[in-house]
C-alpha cells in the first residue's frame, strides 16, 4: 500500500507539472485573423495554452461593422490565379496560400459551424442572416469551447526573444513568457515600431480604400446618385479602374473609386491627395461612335430640349443635366440648337470628364492600410518570420491589402489558417 501510495503521489505530481508546463502561444490582436488562427491552432494542438490579447475594450470590432453590419465574409472567386488580381500588394505571394486555403475552404469552415453564406450578384458573400453578429458569435462560441483565453485592454508594449522563448510586456505592466507569438493587430504604428526593433523591414504605411473630395457644390447636390459602370483614371499615371460610382455630399465614392484609391495608394500619397480624375460615364461606347450618335440625335430629336431628353439610360437624369450644364448647354436649348463644337464638348464630358480632387475621406471603422511588415520578411507557407523563430503574422499587419468585396477578410482567414499550422508544426 505504501508503494502504491508513493506511485500515486508521483503520478499526481507528474500530471500537475505537465499542466503547469503547457506551452503557451500569444495571439496579439483580437480581430478576424487573430481569432481564426487561435481557433485553428486550438483544434490542431489542444495541448497548447492559447491566449488572445486585445488592446481595446472589445474584440472583433472590425468584423462587426464590416459590410454595413452584415460582414462581407469572402468573395465567390475560387481560382487563386484570379483571386490574387484583387490585391494591389501581395499578388505574387498569395497565390500559394490561396491554393491551400481559399474561399471554398472558408465556406466549408463556416458551414461546419452551422453558418450558411449566400452569394450576391457581384460575388460578395454574406451570412444568410445578413448580420455580422452571426460571425462574431461563431468566433466567441468556438473560443469558449476550445478554452481560448481572451484578455482585453492589453496592448503590447514590449517584445523580445531569449533562447526559444518570447517575453511580452503589456500596457498594464504585466509580463508573459510564451513559446510562440502571432502578430495580428492590423494597422498599428506601435506594433510596427516593436517589429522594426527586432530588425524586421517595415514598409511605411499609407491609407488605402478611401473616397475622393471634389469641391463642386453642384456635383455635391447630386449626393446619392450612382452610375452602374464607369471607367476612372488618375491623370499622369497608368492607373485606371472600372465599376460602379457613387456621388456623395463631398465628392465621389463607390467601388470604382475605392479600387482606384487602393491601386494608387502610394502615388496619391505622393500627390498629397490633390490630383486630376478622369471619368468615362459611357465606357461601352467609343468616342467616334458617340460623336456620330449625338449628331444623329440633333437631327432625329431636334425639337426636344436637351435637358429633358437624355438618350443614355445609364446616366440618371439629374446627372445628365449636370453634365450638359458643364458643357455650357442651358436649360432652354433644343437638340437642333447644338453646334458641332458643343457636341464635341459634350462627348468630352461623357467620355473624359475632368474633376479636381482636393482630398480624401477614409472609413473610420473599416480602415485599410497599404504597408506593414515587408513581404520579403514572410515565409508564406507558414506566415512565419523568415529570420526569427517563433514569430508569426496574420492579416493586415503585413504589406498585403485588397480592394473591397470580401478580399481582405479572405486573406485574414487564409493567413490565420496557415499561421496556425505553422505554429503547430514549430512547437
Amino acid at each position: 500500500p505504501e508503494t502504491n501510495f508513493r506511485l500515486f503521489l508521483s503520478s499526481c505530481s507528474s500530471r500537475t507539472i505537465h499542466t503547469n508546463m503547457r506551452k503557451k502561444v500569444a495571439i496579439i490582436g483580437g480581430g478576424a485573423s487573430g481569432f481564426f488562427a487561435a481557433i485553428e491552432l486550438a483544434i490542431l494542438r489542444p495541448d497548447l495554452q492559447i491566449d488572445i490579447y486585445e488592446k481595446s475594450q472589445q474584440v472583433l470590432s472590425k468584423v462587426k461593422v464590416s459590410g454595413g453590419g452584415r460582414c462581407n465574409v469572402t468573395h465567390a472567386c475560387f481560382d487563386p490565379k484570379e483571386l490574387v488580381s484583387y490585391y494591389p500588394r501581395g499578388k505574387k505571394e498569395l497565390r500559394g496560400p490561396f491554393s491551400k486555403f481559399g474561399p471554398g475552404d472558408t465556406i466549408s469552415w463556416f458551414e461546419q459551424r452551422d453558418v450558411e453564406l449566400k452569394t450576391e450578384i457581384d460575388g460578395r458573400m454574406f451570412p444568410v442572416t445578413d448580420s455580422s453578429q452571426t460571425i462574431v458569435n461563431t468566433f466567441l462560441d468556438e473560443a469558449e469551447r476550445l478554452k481560448i483565453r481572451i484578455h482585453l485592454q492589453k496592448g503590447l508594449t514590449g517584445l523580445s526573444q531569449k533562447s526559444d522563448e518570447w517575453q511580452l510586456q503589456f500596457s498594464d505592466n504585466t509580463e508573459v513568457t510564451v513559446a510562440a507569438v502571432l502578430i495580428a493587430t492590423g494597422s498599428s504604428s506601435m506594433i510596427w515600431e516593436l517589429l522594426s526593433g527586432l530588425g524586421l523591414e517595415i514598409i511605411p504605411p499609407v491609407p488605402s480604400l478611401f473616397t475622393f473630395h471634389v469641391r463642386d457644390k453642384k456635383l455635391q447636390a447630386l449626393s446619392g446618385l450612382s452610375v452602374e459602370f464607369i471607367n476612372a483614371a488618375i491623370v499622369d499615371s497608368s492607373i485606371e479602374t472600372e465599376g460602379p460610382i457613387l456621388i456623395t455630399h463631398w465628392g465621389f465614392s463607390g467601388p470604382a473609386i475605392l479600387k482606384l484609391s487602393a491601386w494608387g495608394a502610394r502615388i496619391l500619397k505622393e500627390k498629397d491627395y490633390k490630383f486630376s480624375l478622369l471619368l468615362d460615364f459611357l465606357p461601352g461606347i467609343k468616342e467616334e461612335r458617340l460623336l456620330d450618335d449625338l449628331k444623329e440625335y440633333r437631327k432625329t430629336e431636334s425639337r426636344k430640349k436637351i435637358n429633358t431628353f437624355s438618350p443614355f439610360h445609364e446616366i440618371p437624369k439629374r446627372l445628365w443635366n449636370y453634365l450638359t450644364e458643364r458643357t455650357g448647354i442651358h436649360d432652354e436649348m433644343n437638340w437642333a440648337d447644338l453646334s458641332n463644337t458643343q457636341i464635341q464638348a459634350l462627348v468630352q464630358q461623357l467620355k473624359n470628364g475632368g474633376y479636381e480632387v482636393s482630398g480624401k475621406s477614409t472609413f473610420k471603422d473599416e480602415f485599410v492600410t497599404c504597408g506593414g511588415v515587408a513581404l520579403t520578411e514572410i515565409d508564406f507557407k507558414t506566415y512565419g518570420s523568415q529570420r526569427i523563430n517563433g514569430l508569426y503574422f496574420g492579416g493586415e499587419v503585413i504589406d498585403v491589402d485588397a480592394v473591397t468585396g470580401g478580399f481582405n477578410f479572405q486573406h485574414a482567414w487564409t493567413s490565420g489558417h496557415l499561421a496556425a499550422k505553422g505554429i503547430a508544426g514549430y512547437l
